[in-house]
C-alpha cells in the first residue's frame, strides 16, 4: 500500500495541519478545537484560495465580511478567497471544524471524470 498515508490525530490538538503530516500536494487541511469562547485571533482573506468548512461539534460564530452568522455542526460553508473572515466558539460550546484550502478554479474534474474504474476488487465487492 505505498498509496497510502495515514496518521492518527490527537483529540485534544488545538489544530492539526493535515497537508503537512500526510505531506499532500494539492490542497491544504486542518482539523481544529476551539475551546468556549475561544477562535481564530485575526481577521484573514486569501490571494488564491477558497476554503471549505464543515462545523464537526459544537457550535459558534462565523464572522464574514463584516456580518456575523451563526454556525453549528453539521453546517458546511466555502468562502471565496477575497471573503474576510473568522471563526469562534460559543461561549458555551467548544467548536471542532475542518478547513479545506485549495487554489480556486484548480479542480480538473470531479470522480465521474477522473476516476480510472480498476480490474481488481476489494474483499467486500465479491
Amino acid at each position: 500500500m505505498t498509496a497510502l498515508r495515514k496518521i492518527c490525530v490527537a483529540d485534544d490538538a488545538a489544530r492539526t495541519e493535515l497537508h503537512d503530516a500526510l505531506k499532500l500536494s494539492g490542497c491544504e487541511i486542518s482539523i481544529n478545537r476551539a475551546a468556549k469562547g475561544t477562535g481564530v485571533p485575526f481577521v484573514h482573506s486569501h490571494k488564491n484560495n477558497e476554503e471549505v468548512y464543515g462545523i464537526l461539534q459544537g457550535h459558534g460564530e462565523l464572522y464574514l465580511d463584516g456580518e456575523v452568522s451563526k454556525v453549528k455542526a453539521g453546517d458546511w460553508f466555502a468562502i471565496d478567497p477575497d471573503g474576510h473572515r473568522a471563526l469562534k466558539a460559543a461561549d458555551d460550546s467548544d467548536m471542532v471544524y475542518i478547513c479545506v484550502q485549495t487554489k480556486k478554479g484548480s479542480l480538473d474534474g470531479f470522480t465521474m471524470t477522473d476516476a480510472n474504474l480498476c480490474e481488481d476488487k476489494a474483499p467486500w465487492q465479491k
